[in-house]
């Protein structure tokens, strides 16, 4: 049975991770950070295009206000593109904007190149070793995911 001092130590380095990863990145790609929230919507709709903010909403476990204010903000920086649903004038169909796309496929050429370098100068154990937990990184991301 793990300890808890290994699920926060565990929760601790990937949060150090990720903030890491996103400082860096940002400034490697040299454009101001979005919001987290902001770039949680965006990997919703490129994940299901033509999605409505009451979907989206769902999907991030949010309030359909709150991600209306991010559409509202995201259009407004043109990385969101919203229609209203042709069958159902109430609706709003969310888009990612061709800069969306650009802006996001740089930012994980980015990321992946830091992380590339930073993987280099591991000794190849420490790589085989972290190659060998993504797999349990996957099922332990699933699992959490399955308790919601």
């Amino acid at each position: 049975m793990p300890t808890d001092e290994t699920a926060a130590r565990l929760g601790a380095a990937v949060a150090e991770l990720h903030r890491l990863l996103r400082r860096r990145t940002t400034r490697r790609a040299n454009r101001p950070a979005l919001a987290e929230a902001q770039v949680e919507l965006l990997l919703v709709v490129r994940a299901h295009p033509d999605v409505s903010v009451k979907e989206a909403a769902r999907r991030l476990r949010t309030a359909p206000n709150t991600v209306s204010t991010l559409v509202g903000d995201l259009v407004d920086a043109g990385l969101l593109h919203r229609e209203r649903d042709p069958g159902d004038r109430r609706l709003v169909r969310l888009r990612l904007t061709d800069a969306a796309r650009q802006r996001m496929a740089d930012y994980e050429r980015h990321r992946a190149e830091l992380l590339a370098d930073a993987l280099a100068a591991l000794d190849p154990a420490a790589r085989r070793a972290l190659a060998e937990a993504l797999p349990h990184l996957d099922t332990l991301a699933a699992l959490i995911t399955a308790a919601d």
